[in-house]
């Protein structure tokens, strides 16, 4: 009808002689691979009587750089191309002088690495001397029995101290200072009755993991002991100690102490609580509270108490005393010379400042690494002092 070759009227009638089919001829020149204008394609796409294809062909010949075997490209003259003398056939990368490398990744320090800093600046700026405390490994002797405590202490039991197994005992102790303690444990002296029980040299002889600090400060109090003229001193320590204790929130079978003690004549209880004023202000805890506590090693003892502004309470911070005349005589001080000592952990005050409520997000193996990487400075110590300083500081 459109291309009017026939007619309508009741009946179809013809009225061409001859058909002439254009979309045939144009299907055969496709086919042929002859021409067809765009809109004859466009045609023939509508009514769906040719699918566009499309083919890709290549041409491969062989390159300047043609190889039969691949070879790679050497980035680096080794020590092995020399010796095998196959670098003269080496075939060297090129290097690209405007590539970037990979993003520097620089290190971190921990939150209780940052805390412990500024405690050590602190006891330094009190004119504190820092104590060797590399051993953890300890004897039984100088962590318990020349601190005075009893070798039946609960302590002492298996419990609650790390006991080596190898080397298990230990034999190098100073015998004339191990028989002096040996005889304030059984019959007392020095003003004291003793604890009146046979005292067995194998059980100060075990081996163990230190479980305080104080093991140190012993050692360091005998050395003080042997010399000649007795000179004052002031000691302090921050290092790891180890308890066999039930692993949860609050508590890890290893943590860290810090420890300071000062040596001189004539020390009294008053001169503790100067020293801890001094001590905590600088950590910015001024409101202080003590209370009478039991040590097996000191006499009198407390227990150090900080009044908490964002919990509104009271909380216990540390423990102090003064160590006895039965721990420091037989060392060989002299009878008026006192030691006050004080004692806290490093992980409290730092969970605090960082906001941290479980010590196991802060040390050991499910610590976060984008804690160590974000982490603030730590701001203990830095106010109050002068501006030289602070700059070093920060």
């Amino acid at each position: 009808m459109k291309n009017k070759w026939v007619e309508i009227k009741q009946l179809a009638f013809r009225k061409v002689e001859h058909v002439k089919d254009e979309v045939q001829q144009l299907l055969l020149k496709i086919q042929n691979g002859e021409g067809v204008e765009p809109k004859e394609i466009a045609l023939l796409k509508s009514r769906k009587l040719i699918v566009p294809q499309i083919w890709k062909g290549y041409s491969v010949r062989k390159g300047p750089k043609y190889a039969p075997k691949r070879k790679k490209a050497a980035t680096d003259l080794t020590r092995e191309h020399l010796q095998r003398g196959d670098w003269k056939e080496l075939e060297f990368k090129e290097y690209n002088f405007n590539a970037k490398g990979p993003p520097a990744e620089g290190g971190h320090l921990h939150p209780l690495l940052k805390v412990r800093k500024q405690l050590k600046m602190i006891f330094l700026q009190m004119g504190f001397e820092e104590m060797p405390t590399s051993n953890y490994v300890e004897s039984s002797f100088w962590n318990f029995d020349a601190l005075f405590q009893p070798q039946q202490h609960p302590a002492r039991d298996s419990h609650d101290t790390f006991f080596l197994q190898a080397p298990s005992t230990t034999s190098r102790l100073p015998e004339d200072y191990v028989e002096r303690v040996k005889s304030v444990h059984e019959h007392g002296g020095y003003g004291s009755r003793g604890y009146g029980y046979v005292w067995q040299r194998e059980e100060a002889n075990k081996n163990l993991l230190r479980t305080h600090t104080t093991a140190v400060s012993s050692r360091m109090l005998y050395e003080l002991a042997k010399q000649e003229k007795f000179v004052p001193k002031k000691y302090f320590s921050i290092d790891r100690v180890f308890r066999n204790e039930a692993v949860d929130r609050t508590h890890l079978a290893e943590f860290h102490q810090i420890e300071g003690l000062v040596c001189d004549r004539g020390l009294t209880l008053g001169d503790l609580i100067g020293v801890l004023h001094d001590f905590f202000s600088r950590l910015g805890m001024s409101k202080l509270r003590f209370k009478p506590a039991y040590n097996p090693y000191t006499e009198p003892s407390m227990e150090i108490f900080s009044y908490h502004e964002g919990l509104g309470k009271w909380v216990e911070i540390g423990n102090s005393g003064m160590f006895r005349p039965e721990m420091l005589l037989p060392m060989g001080l002299p009878e008026d010379v006192r030691v006050i000592a004080w004692g806290l952990s490093l992980e409290r005050p730092t969970m605090i400042l960082y906001g941290i409520d479980n010590i196991r997000d802060l040390f050991g193996h499910k610590v976060d690494l984008w804690l160590i990487k974000r982490n603030p400075i730590c701001r203990i110590g830095i106010d109050g002092v002068d501006s030289e300083t602070s700059e070093d500081i920060v």
